[in-house]
């Protein structure tokens, strides 16, 4: 899934820029619940963060789907969606990937101080700066469940 121009974004720069993000849309096996992160100024989002130097898109999104829930948990395949978003007004657009994972419900969470970790029912509504996400979220899990399920 491809949001805001991601790919004419892309074609526009020969060469790949900083800043990267990567993150982690979390389902529980029965896709109704996805694992989201309390952010303290964007809200309730999915686990994730900038990808480091010398970091792949898929290993940043691991490492923060750990840091900031507890959870390890297998990445599906392919990534999940691209985006371009600036996460502050004073900050340039970056390149975000979205990946996937499905994991137990049950798994205990843990995560950084600050910003708990909780799963949400997909026809829950949540608090978010990126209320887009929600649509996108739901519709990406949905999909999955048809094909899993």
């Amino acid at each position: 899934m491809e949001f805001d121009d991601a790919y004419a974004w892309l074609g526009a720069r020969p060469v790949l820029t900083d800043p990267l993000s990567a993150e982690v849309w979390v389902t529980d096996r029965s896709f109704e619940c996805v694992l989201l992160v309390r952010h303290r100024v964007r809200g309730w989002v999915p686990p994730g963060g900038t990808v480091e130097a010398g970091e792949t898109p898929r290993a940043a999104a691991a490492r923060e789907l750990v840091e900031e829930t507890g959870v390890l948990g297998e990445l599906l395949p392919l990534p999940a969606a691209v985006a371009v978003r600036s996460f502050r007004p004073d900050w340039s657009p970056t390149l975000g990937l979205t990946y996937a994972a499905v994991v137990d419900r049950d798994v205990p969470l843990g995560g950084e101080a600050g910003q708990p970790p909780r799963w949400v029912s997909l026809d829950e509504e949540w608090e978010s700066a990126f209320p887009e996400d929600r649509h996108r979220i739901r519709a990406y899990v949905r999909q999955l469940g048809v094909r899993h399920g």
